[in-house]
C-alpha cells in the first residue's frame, strides 16, 4: 500500500503532480482540491512535505519508511537537488548543556548525532527559573531548521508528538473545539497525561482516520516515554525521536523542472518557483501574473531560457548599489556566508558584478599570494552559469589572481546569490599559471553519498572546459 502524504508550501502544486501516481495524497488545501478536481481524502499522512521558510526547498517529517523513500524521489528531482537525514528532526528529545547564555535565550549542545556534533537554541521564556552556562535540561526539538540555515532548531521544555491531523500535548490541553468534542466518541482515547490538540484538516476528517491519527501518536508517545524513562540522565545526547525526518535543496535547474512538472496542471510562468523562491512579494507577483495572463503565461520547453532576468531583477533587485551576500553551501548541508559585496553593475541579460573590499591576513585560498587590506574582489555571477570567477586586484590594481569556483547552477536573488560549491575549482596566479584543485575533495565528497556521481561528473567537465579556456 502506498504512503499518505500531506504537501504544503510553493512547491505543493508541482510536488502534488509528481508524487500522486506513487503515493496517495492526502487533505489537500481547497485550492489544490479545485486545480486537479480531485477531492483527496482528508488522512492521517504517514509523512508532511512542507517547504522551508527560506523557500530553498523542502522538509519531510514521519514515518522512517515512508520519509527514507520521499527523500530519495525527491533528491531525485534533478542532478542539483541534494537531500540530507535530520538529525534534529522535529519532536526529538536530547538530554542537553547549556554552553552559551545570550541576549533572549540560550545555546544548547545536544552531543552527537552520526558523528555530528549538534546544538539548539532555548529561548528563556520556554523554561522556568534562571538558565547559566553548565546547566542540563531535557528537552525537545520544538522547530526544526535545514542544515543549509545559520539557525538553530528552537527547543522547549514541554513534550508534544507532531502529526498531520493532532499534536499530543503532555499536559493540559486548551479550548474545547468541535473537532475535539466530536472526539470524545473515538473507540481511542489520548494516554494518560496527554490531551489532544486537533488540526484544522481533522474537520473534513472521517471518525476512522481520526482514530487512526489519535491511535499512532499513542503509539509514538508511550515509546517516546519509555525512551525517556530508560534514558541516562547524565549523558548528553539524543533520547528519542518519534518521528525521522530529511531536507531536501532544490538548486535551479530542480526549480525548472519542477516548473515543468506543474505546467501539466497549471498555467506556469518561466520561472515559477525560481521567482518564488526569492520573496514574499515576488511570489504574490507570480500568483498575479500567472492569474491575469491565463495560458498566455505559459511557456515552452524552453522555459529556462526565457526566465524573465531583467524583469524580475528591476522590480525586486539587485540593482547596482544594492548589497547582497554571497551564499556559499556545501554538499555536507552547511551554509557559510562568504561576505557581503557591492553590486556594481547589472546585466539586464542575467548577471550582476559585485565588488568587496578585502582584509587583510592570510592568504588567497589555493592562489598563493598574500591578502592585503585594501585588495578589491571583483566577481561577477551569471543565472544559472556552473561556475563564477573572482578577480583580486590590489588596491593599485594591480591583478593578484583569480580564482573559478564549480558550484551548482547560480541563483541571483534580491539580498543574496547562492549556490552549492562543488569542490573542484580552477586558479590562475599572478604570472598567468593554471591550476586545478580540490578534486581529491569531490571525490571524497562522492563516496560519502554527498555529491551524486550525474552531479560530479557535471563538475569535473566544467572544471575541464574552465581549465582549458584560461
Amino acid at each position: 500500500m502506498s504512503a499518505n502524504v500531506r504537501i504544503r508550501g510553493i512547491y505543493t502544486t508541482a510536488l502534488t503532480e509528481l508524487l500522486r501516481e506513487e503515493y496517495d495524497v492526502v487533505a489537500a488545501s481547497p485550492p489544490i482540491r479545485e486545480r486537479f478536481g480531485e477531492p483527496f481524502e482528508v488522512d492521517v499522512a504517514d509523512a508532511t512535505v512542507r517547504t522551508t521558510g527560506d523557500r530553498e526547498g523542502v522538509s519531510v517529517e514521519g514515518a522512517d519508511a515512508a520519509v527514507s523513500e520521499l527523500r530519495d524521489r525527491l533528491g531525485a528531482v534533478a542532478r542539483d537537488a541534494l537531500a540530507w537525514g535530520a538529525r534534529t528532526p522535529a519532536g526529538a528529545v536530547f538530554r542537553g548543556e547549556v554552553s552559551d547564555t545570550l541576549g533572549s535565550g540560550a545555546v544548547v549542545d545536544l552531543g552527537s548525532v552520526d558523528g555530528e556534533s549538534v546544538s539548539g537554541f532555548l529561548p528563556y521564556d520556554r523554561i522556568e527559573g534562571y538558565v547559566d552556562e553548565g546547566d542540563t535540561y531535557r528537552l525537545q526539538v520544538a522547530s526544526a531548521e535545514p542544515p543549509w540555515s545559520d539557525d538553530r532548531p528552537t527547543l522547549a521544555r514541554a513534550l508534544r508528538i507532531p502529526g498531520s491531523l493532532l499534536e499530543l500535548r503532555r499536559g493540559d490541553g486548551g479550548a474545547m473545539t468541535e473537532t475535539a468534542r466530536l472526539a470524545d466518541i473515538l473507540p481511542v482515547d489520548p494516554i494518560d497525561g496527554w490531551t489532544p490538540r486537533w488540526s484544522a484538516s481533522a474537520d473534513d476528517a472521517s471518525l476512522d482516520s481520526m482514530a487512526a491519527a489519535l491511535e499512532r501518536a499513542n503509539d509514538r508517545a508511550e515509546g517516546l516515554m519509555a525512551a525517556i524513562a530508560a534514558a541516562d540522565d547524565e549523558e548528553i545526547g539524543r533520547i528519542a525521536a518519534p518521528a525521522s525526518g530529511a531536507w531536501v535543496w532544490f538548486g535551479r535547474e530542480s526549480r525548472f523542472e519542477l516548473d515543468s512538472v506543474r505546467r501539466r496542471v497549471e498555467t506556469t510562468m518561466a520561472g515559477h518557483h525560481r521567482t518564488k523562491a526569492a520573496t514574499e512579494a515576488a511570489s504574490s507577483a507570480v500568483d498575479f501574473v500567472e492569474a491575469l495572463c491565463g495560458p498566455d503565461a505559459e511557456s515552452g520547453d524552453d522555459a529556462d531560457v526565457d526566465f524573465p532576468f531583467d524583469v524580475v531583477t528591476r522590480q525586486f533587485g539587485p540593482q547596482p548599489g544594492d548589497s547582497v551576500a554571497i551564499r556559499h553551501g556545501k554538499p555536507a548541508g552547511r551554509t557559510i556566508t562568504l561576505g557581503r559585496g557591492e553590486v556594481t553593475e547589472r546585466d539586464p541579460t542575467g548577471s550582476i558584478t559585485v565588488e568587496r573590499e578585502m582584509s587583510g591576513g592570510g592568504t588567497y585560498d589555493a592562489i598563493g599570494v598574500d591578502r592585503v587590506a585594501g585588495d578589491v574582489a571583483t566577481t561577477t555571477f551569471v543565472e544559472g552559469r556552473w561556475w563564477y570567477a573572482t578577480v583580486y586586484k590590489s588596491a593599485e590594481g594591480k591583478r593578484r589572481g583569480t580564482y573559478v569556483n564549480v558550484c551548482t547552477p547560480v541563483e541571483i536573488f534580491p539580498r543574496a546569490v547562492r549556490y552549492v560549491d562543488l569542490h573542484v575549482d580552477v586558479v590562475k596566479g599572478p604570472e598567468g599559471g593554471v591550476e586545478r584543485v580540490d578534486d581529491d575533495e569531490l571525490n571524497a565528497a562522492v563516496a560519502a553519498g554527498r555529491v551524486p556521481e550525474t552531479l560530479a561528473d557535471r563538475a569535473r567537465e566544467v572544471a575541464a572546459s574552465i581549465e582549458n579556456v584560461l
